[in-house]
């Protein structure tokens, strides 16, 4: 299914900072007050994380990497193209798009530091479509990290030269849930909106209106990002207990902002970052991660230490919340399930139970299980690892 393009709706970007920047406490406060306004958000982390990711595409160039934002929801009418309406009158050069090619937003982007604000990436990103846009993706993925640059042949073909474009940029990406890519989703803070319940009330969206009261707002944050940046570059926060790798990663810019801005924001910052990542449900990530969570779930229950491939089938089949019983139209079989553990070094062994021959999976060893769940699921004190 074909998306007419349309065209890039610019919002100018914010006048030149004032020579007295505000408290930056007090300005974060401001931000999330005014975005209160127009969204009904599913808990109180919501707000002060989109204040701390708005302020910092103001100074991404100070940071290693940017945290795609992925507004998600089970159903349209849940208030993601609102954030993003929102998120245009406070962030740093918006761009606010539907259809925007990727060639052209690989000139925006090469031209001059702009915050993509991309919305229905579930029609571009949908396999059903049938759109061919790994192009894209790729942009997404490698303009987290501030010294990505991708390589494109331009000219003709007499004189056709290797450009390498720039693609280092904030994104938020607003879309039904279950259809964007995995690549996009570990570099991403994720926030699962919800329609409003008939109690919950909201300001209407009135452009000028917004526009007028906005920018008053977005010219203070400028002002006092710009009086910390310095800060910025080599600041190292401490993260939240079993806050690592990836996810530190992630959260990284917000949290060193909200330790410059200083009151109650490191708090709730740290409150924020441990609330996205602690939900951050390992089921919903690729298939094979999928499948050792549910692994782990099945040997931790039966306490085993090993399990036939028959035996483990049959728990797999017995979980009505998993696909395993109708992969891709057939019930996963032994050799789908070697093949995709095989991936994580995990193999299936021959070993005796009630004096027979058994071909199983182990949950120790060199080949078993532990240590792929050790690698890649979270921590889980319950499991036999």
């Amino acid at each position: 299914m074909s998306h007419p393009a349309r065209p890039l709706r610019v919002v100018p970007a914010a006048r030149a900072p004032g020579p007295t920047p505000a408290d930056g406490a007090a300005v974060l406060d401001e931000i999330g007050a005014f975005v209160s306004r127009f969204n009904a958000f599913p808990d109180e982390h919501c707000v002060p994380t989109l204040a701390l990711w708005y302020a910092h595409t103001h100074a991404a160039e100070h940071f290693y990497v940017t945290p795609r934002l992925i507004l998600s929801s089970a159903e349209p009418g849940s208030g993601k193209t609102r954030v993003l309406e929102v998120a245009q009158y406070l962030v740093h050069a918006p761009e606010m798009t539907i259809s925007a090619s990727t060639a052209a937003l690989f000139r925006m982007v090469n031209a001059a530091p702009i915050t993509i604000l991309f919305d229905e990436v579930d029609a571009i990103f949908n396999p059903k479509n049938g759109g061919n846009y790994e192009d894209l993706r790729a942009m997404l993925n490698a303009g987290y990290k501030r010294s990505a640059t991708i390589a494109r042949c331009v000219g003709d073909a007499k004189a056709m030269n290797v450009q390498r474009f720039k693609v280092y940029a904030p994104v938020a990406l607003a879309g039904i849930a279950g259809h964007m890519p995995d690549t996009i989703t570990t570099r991403a803070i994720t926030i699962h909106m919800r329609r409003r319940a008939p109690n919950e009330r909201v300001e209407p969206f009135k452009t000028r209106r917004i526009e007028t009261e906005a920018e008053p707002l977005r010219e203070k944050l400028a002002a006092w990002v710009a009086s910390v940046a310095d800060r910025l570059d080599d600041a190292e926060p401490d993260m939240p207990e079993g806050v690592t790798d990836r996810s530190a990663e992630i959260w990284e810019p917000l949290i060193a902002l909200a330790d410059a801005a200083g009151g109650h924001w490191p708090d709730t910052a740290r409150a924020a970052c441990a609330h996205f990542v602690a939900n951050n449900d390992p089921h919903k990530g690729s298939l094979g991660i999928r499948l050792l969570a549910d692994l782990r779930e099945v040997f931790t229950q039966r306490q085993a230490d090993r399990l036939s491939t028959a035996a483990i089938l049959e728990a797999l089949y017995a979980n009505e919340e998993a696909p395993w019983g109708d992969l891709y139209g057939k019930p996963l079989d032994a050799r789908r399930l070697a093949k995709e553990l095989d991936r994580y070094g995990v193999k299936p062994t021959v070993y005796k139970a009630e004096g027979k021959p058994t071909r199983g999976y182990l949950a120790t060893g060199e080949t078993g299980l532990a240590d792929a769940w050790k690698r890649y699921l979270p921590a889980d004190p319950g499991s036999t690892a």
